[in-house]
């Protein structure tokens, strides 16, 4: 039985991701098309808001668990994701834009690594793969009702600038009532003390060198914004790209809960192995099926960030800074690498960003393998 707690946290990230879906799912077509600002500037635009969104994680992981606090970072971030999201409907520059995705972002940043290790708190022994991969579903449940909204919404009007800032501003309502369930419902963590004194553990800095190896991974992978701009250039219409990330975000609704059970049976690695592949494939299929390619690219997501946050939750001792590392690894690596596949797109092409992406991914799978072989020598 899912304790209450976890499942009042998963209907808040529910909401958000409801919200965040409209908003990555236009914003591509937005500043590109619409903006004509060009790829490259997509690539700032990812690079900032992620780096504000994972790095200052580390931040607010280690104030958390240093003075314990933990609902008040939870609720105040998503309170600050909620008012600024909407604010994107008045921007029309890629700095305006990048100013407002890197502050709507750091509200995630404050809540991500406490709210991870209250759902850590609220978990069974033993079953946290399964804890966060029901978290996870309800995380995309809401991706994929925020991507289903567009696509009614595209049925039903005229597919043009000012629908788009309008859908920007409808993001207001998700928001709040996220806000509110995270303020009304959702218990503390039950601390015995105001605040402790040793934060970095040494006997954690061992999960680094995995840490480092997703690190490696997501830096080469393509993100699902830069498959939106691919559909765009296959003459994919705005009417029928929203059907892309409803496949992205379905595959990890149906895959996660799931995913985290079997992490929980055969080990991180193995699971994180099987995620790998699935990347790889994704950016393999993205000239043969762009269908297959998201298809793909949602199940690496999933089950990597699912075996991950699970292998965090049952070896770390201090989870909230760990879980803030993991999250500045992502904000470091994952940054550079929209700069770079940006960079490459625009001045060498899209093939040449395919080959940087498949060679580094097999590289750092090759790594992967290497490391679990001389874990068990």
């Amino acid at each position: 039985m899912i304790n209450k707690n976890i499942i009042y946290l998963g209907f808040v990230s529910f909401f958000t991701d409801m919200s965040s879906s409209m908003i990555t799912t236009l914003l591509p077509i937005y500043v590109v098309y619409i903006l004509h600002e060009g790829v490259d500037k997509l690539g700032i635009i990812i690079a900032v808001s992620t780096f504000i969104s994972y790095v200052f994680r580390i931040i607010f992981g280690y104030i958390s668990d240093k003075y314990q606090i933990v609902k008040p970072f939870v609720v105040a971030g998503y309170f600050i994701s909620a008012i600024t999201k909407p604010l994107l409907a008045f921007s029309n520059t890629y700095i305006s834009i990048a100013f407002l995705r890197g502050t709507e972002r750091m509200g995630k940043a404050i809540r991500s690594a406490p709210k991870d290790s209250l759902i850590s708190s609220f978990s069974k022994k033993g079953e946290e793969g399964k804890t966060f991969g029901f978290h996870k579903t309800m995380d995309v449940a809401g991706e994929l009702s925020g991507s289903l909204i567009i696509l009614i919404i595209f049925m039903f009007f005229t597919k043009n600038q000012e629908i788009i800032k309008d859908i920007f501003l409808f993001t207001i309502i998700p928001g709040l009532i996220a806000t509110l369930i995270a303020f009304f419902f959702v218990k503390d963590t039950p601390f015995k003390t105001k605040s402790i004194n040793v934060i970095i553990n040494h006997s954690d800095l061992k999960l680094l060198p995995l840490l480092f190896i997703y690190f490696g991974f997501i830096f080469f992978i393509m993100s699902e914004q830069f498959l939106i701009l691919r559909a765009k250039d296959f003459g994919y219409t705005l009417a029928i790209i929203p059907l892309f990330v409803i496949l992205f975000n379905l595959i990890q609704v149906i895959a996660s809960y799931y995913g985290g059970i079997l992490s929980d049976k055969i080990g991180v690695f193995r699971s994180l192995g099987i995620a790998f592949s699935f990347g790889i494939l994704s950016i393999f299929l993205i000239n043969i099926s762009l269908w297959l390619a998201f298809l793909f690219l949602g199940l690496f997501t999933v089950l990597s960030l699912n075996s991950i946050r699970a292998v965090i939750s049952k070896n770390a001792t201090s989870k909230g800074f760990i879980y803030g590392i993991f999250y500045g690894g992502i904000a470091v690596f994952s940054s550079l690498g929209a700069l770079t596949i940006g960079f490459i797109w625009k001045n060498y092409g899209f093939e040449t960003v395919l080959k940087f992406s498949e060679i580094g991914m097999i590289s750092i799978f090759a790594l992967l393998i290497i490391s679990n072989f001389t874990r068990k020598n």
